[in-house]
């Protein structure tokens, strides 16, 4: 509902559409607040999930690819999460999904491909602004394609000769 409509949608369509009478939906979600950080929480369980499936040496730069691509797909409500008065609390959640992309760049630099100097807050840090590009009207898959490959070729172990 939020990605399609935006911050317009109303708790009235979203019970429409999931067949519950509006009263449900407030019994769950007392505020379209609650309704979205529960959204957030979800989507964090995923990515913890989407992450431990990947593994491998290239495992983060697929993590990478694929939370770039959701990322336009949610943007209404990372857009609405971003609002300052939007009170969510998911320091557990979050927590799991930085341990999983830990897991995963260990995963690629004991493979050779991620240097041994990234460390996790860079790599969280890099995650988050490429997602944050990828909400700009001006996203397409060529600008996603290069980001990713300038982000990746800085992460690479440096071979000097």
């Amino acid at each position: 509902m939020f990605a399609e409509f935006g911050a317009g949608a109303s708790t009235e369509e979203v019970a429409r559409r999931a067949g519950v009478a509006i009263g449900t939906v407030f019994r769950h979600f007392p505020t379209k607040d609650d309704l979205l950080a529960a959204i957030m929480k979800q989507l964090l369980v995923r990515l913890v999930t989407e992450a431990g499936e990947l593994g491998g040496g290239d495992g983060l730069f697929e993590f990478f690819r694929r939370l770039v691509t959701q990322a336009a797909d949610k943007r209404s409500v990372v857009e609405l999460l971003a609002r300052a008065d939007v009170d969510i609390r998911l320091p557990d959640a979050i927590g799991h999904l930085e341990q999983a992309v830990d897991d995963l760049l260990r995963q690629a630099q004991a493979a050779g491909m991620v240097s041994t100097e990234a460390r996790l807050p860079v790599v969280m840090a890099l995650l988050l602004s490429v997602c944050q590009g990828a909400l700009v009207g001006s996203w397409d898959q060529g600008l996603q394609d290069h980001t990713l490959g300038v982000i990746f070729a800085g992460l690479a172990p440096r071979h000097d000769g």
